[in-house]
C-alpha cells in the first residue's frame, strides 16, 4: 500500500530502547528514524519500551507502531502478539515471522526442508558437552547465542581450549547456544523493503571477523555496494534472500545475511525482522544505493503496518 498524506498514518509511536542487549543500538537508529518521520510531518513520538507504549496506547494515543526494537520482546513475537490481540497496526512481519526469524535453530531448519543452503552447525541440549559436537565441526568454530542479534555473545573458538569459555559467554545472553562451522570468506547482505531486494552489500571488517565493534563502533568496515559479485550471481542472491524470509513467514521488511566461502558457496547465515537504522547499519546503505532517501525508506517501512498480516 502507497500513503501519499502522512496524516493518513494517525499517531505513530516509536518504539526503541527497550532492556534487551542491543538496547543502544535501538536508541541510536530511533533519534535518525523519529526526525525523518517528524521531517515528512508524521505525528510521531518515541517511546522507550514495551511497558511504556502498551500504557500509551491504553489511553488511546496510538493508531500504529513503528516498531525499532532489536532482539528479545520486540524481534521475537512478543511485541507483535501482544499489538495483534490489541487490534494496533505494526511495522514488519508477524508474531510467526519475527519468532521463526529470531531462533536461528528453528530457522535454518526450515531453510535446509526448503532446499537453501546453510552452514552445519548443532544447538547444545541443556549440560551437554560441546567437545563431541566441535570435534564434528572442526576448527575453529563459531559459538553463539541461538536468539539474538547485532553478533552478541558470538565468538569464533580456534581451539578446543577455548570452547568452555565460549558457550559460556554465549550463554550469558541465552539459555540456548549453537556451534556452527566457520566459513572463511566473505559476508554479504540483502536488504528487504516491501516484498522486493535493495542491491546487495559487501561487508569487509578490517580484523576479519564482523562482531559488535566492526558493525557499530569502528570506522574501518569497509562496505562494498555494487558487491564483487558476477551480475547474475548478485541476482540469484537476492532472490534466495526473499525465498528466505518467505519460508520463515517474514515479511515488510528486514535484512538476510549470507556467507560466502574461498570456493564461491553462499550459505545462508540469518534472517532479521528488525535490523538496525543507525549510520553504520545495512539496509539504509542499501537503500542509498537504490537512490532512496533515508526519509523515503522510513515512510515505506512505515507503510508496512498497512499490510494484512496473519498472527
Amino acid at each position: 500500500m502507497r500513503i501519499e498524506r502522512a496524516t493518513d498514518f494517525g499517531r505513530v509511536a516509536l518504539v526503541i530502547g527497550g532492556t534487551g542487549s542491543e538496547r543502544e543500538v535501538s536508541l541510536d537508529g530511533g533519534r535518525d528514524v523519529l526526525n525523518a518521520l517528524l521531517q515528512r510531518e508524521v505525528n510521531a513520538v518515541a517511546v522507550d519500551g514495551i511497558a511504556s507504549l502498551l500504557s500509551l496506547i491504553h489511553d488511546g494515543q496510538v493508531d500504529r507502531v513503528f516498531n525499532l526494537l532489536h532482539g528479545a520482546g520486540g524481534e521475537d513475537g512478543e511485541l507483535q502478539g501482544a499489538l495483534a490481540c490489541l487490534g494496533v497496526p505494526v511495522t514488519g512481519s508477524s508474531l510467526l515471522g519475527a519468532a521463526v526469524t529470531m531462533d536461528k535453530v528453528r530457522s535454518k531448519a526450515l531453510w535446509d526442508q526448503a532446499g537453501l543452503q546453510t552452514i552445519p552447525g548443532f544447538e547444545l541440549a541443556p549440560g551437554q558437552d560441546p567437545a563431541p559436537l566441535a570435534s564434528d565441526l572442526g576448527f575453529p568454530l563459531v559459538v553463539k547465542p541461538v536468539s539474538e542479534g547485532s553478533s552478541v555473545g558470538v565468538s569464533v573458538v580456534e581451539s578446543p581450549e577455548g570452547l568452555k569459555s565460549a558457550v559460556g559467554e554465549a550463554a550469558g545472553f541465552d539459555r540456548r547456544v549453537m556451534l556452527e562451522r566457520f566459513i572463511a570468506g566473505s559476508e554479504l547482505t540483502v536488504g528487504l523493503l516491501k516484498g522486493r531486494a535493495l542491491p546487495t552489500i559487501e561487508i569487509i571488517p578490517a580484523s576479519g571477523f564482523y562482531d559488535y565493534e566492526a558493525k557499530y563502533l569502528v570506522e574501518d568496515t569497509r562496505y562494498l555496494c555494487p558487491c564483487s559479485l558476477a551480475e547474475d550471481e548478485e541476482r540469484q542472491l537476492r532472490q534466495t534472500a526473499l525465498a528466505a524470509f518467505s519460508v520463515a513467514g517474514a515479511g515488510g521488511w528486514g535484512r538476510v545475511d549470507f556467507l560466502r566461502d574461498g570456493d564461491g558457496v553462499t550459505y545462508l547465515l540469518e534472517a532479521n525482522t528488525t535490523p538496525g537504522m543507525t549510520s553504520h547499519s545495512l539496509v539504509p546503505k542499501a537503500a542509498d544505493a537504490a537512490g532512496m532517501s533515508f526519509e523515503d525508506l522510513v515512510w515505506e517501512i512505515l507503510e508496512t503496518s498497512f499490510d494484512e498480516v496473519p498472527l
